[in-house]
């Protein structure tokens, strides 16, 4: 047998191949551990080649929701932090009424990285190092049947809120813009990204989906006043996530990482730091023979929990109350301010049994029927693995 569960701790034959289904982040992460433990990893995915999903658009690994520092975390646990990765130490945020921000810190607000199909994106580098490790990875690999210990990492299947707008090429100089308004982003915010002559620019919407078009078109017109927004040979994207408070994180007796296990930031969707710790995590369980639901719980759930309490505050506060959460943030050290707002407090704690109740309904969003929509959800991925846009 190639493996027991007691409880959920596992007893492994430590000769049996361990199976990744999904060649991810939070799956390739996993692969990497458990390849450099000493273990067989065949990672299986159904895609044609890693990163499909994604088109060469900036995203940021958040850094601001613990003390350690992102990238050293990743590498204590064999991760090696080399490829593109550019630390942002400050930006502008804007409210409703175009006011703004400036904010900064200390330490990076997050990591600026490239995601898709280039070279030096998040999805390539780690592809290569879980081959170095020794992993097997197979593309166009439909998996049917499991068969032996296996963890699942197959990401979002459904849409809570999602990102369209273009990456591009500009003359304009480096910079970070991001907007909290509901005429360029119901419910969510606005980003503008430009880095070495190249930019993302998207409208995050929480609700809305059916008048994409029309926040994508507002979300250029707001960044041309606002930054001067220049985009030459921009190109058209889109993506999604999925939102939810995991219960379990094992399906029969396979272990589930990344967005697949609802391991994802309610607030904001910043969930790339959730799905690489999320592999680590279940690489640790099946190296180790620890309690994976253990180890989640008490890595994970904290910020889970606080995310739907901060949500549920985000959208109950309204533009006046962010535009007041702005002033808070711009007057003093901003990752320190985040650090503190991502960690349990009295106030999360007391709204959370409310949060829960409200975010236990379906966050479906009303206005898409799915009938003569052209939304992200609409035209690529209902009924097919999706693409978290953080």
């Amino acid at each position: 047998m190639a493996h027991t569960l007691i409880g959920d701790k596992r007893v492994l034959d430590r000769e049996a191949p361990i199976t990744v289904v999904g060649a991810g982040p939070a799956g390739l992460t996993c692969a990497i551990v458990l390849a450099l433990g000493g273990r067989r990893v065949v990672v299986r995915e159904w895609h044609d080649t890693v990163g499909s999903r994604f088109h060469s658009d900036f995203q940021g690994i958040e850094n601001w929701s613990d003390r350690r520092d992102v990238l050293e975390e990743f590498r204590a646990a064999g991760i090696k932090a080399d490829f593109s990765c550019s630390p942002v130490h400050k930006g502008t945020a804007f409210d409703a009424w175009g006011q703004a921000y400036p904010i900064c810190s200390e330490q990076p607000l997050y990591y600026l990285v490239h995601r898709g199909q280039r070279e030096d994106s998040l999805d390539v580098y780690l592809l290569r190092q879980a081959r170095d490790a020794g992993a097997e990875v197979r593309f166009a690999d439909r998996v049917t049947e499991l068969d032996g210990p296996t963890v699942l990492a197959i990401g979002p299947r459904v849409a809570d809120a999602i990102a369209a707008g273009y990456v591009f090429e500009t003359d304009q100089p480096d910079g970070n813009w991001i907007a909290f308004n509901n005429a360029l982003a119901p419910h969510g915010y606005a980003y503008l990204l430009i880095q070495n002559g190249r930019g993302t620019l998207a409208s995050c919407m929480f609700s809305g989906f059916k008048r994409q078009a029309v926040h994508v078109e507002r979300t250029i017109a707001f960044f041309r006043e606002k930054s001067g927004l220049e985009m030459c040979n921009e190109r058209a994207f889109g993506g999604f996530a999925n939102f939810r408070l995991p219960t379990t994180a094992v399906q029969g007796s396979h272990l589930v990482v990344g967005e697949q296990a609802g391991f994802q930031d309610a607030l904001a969707g910043f969930g790339i730091r959730y799905a690489l710790r999320s592999g680590i995590l279940a690489a640790r369980s099946l190296l180790e023979g620890a309690d994976y639901t253990r180890l989640w719980r008490q890595e994970l759930l904290p910020h889970l929990r606080t995310g739907i309490s901060n949500r549920f505050i985000f959208g109950g506060i309204g533009e006046r109350g962010w535009r007041w959460a702005l002033r808070g943030l711009s007057r003093s050290d901003t990752a320190a301010k985040l650090r503190r707002l991502y960690h349990p407090s009295l106030i999360t704690r007391l709204v959370f049994p409310l949060a829960q109740w409200s975010y236990r309904a379906s966050l479906k969003d009303p206005s898409c029927d799915h009938i003569d929509c052209g939304c992200v959800w609409c035209r690529h991925a209902v009924g097919n693995t999706a693409a978290g846009f953080h």
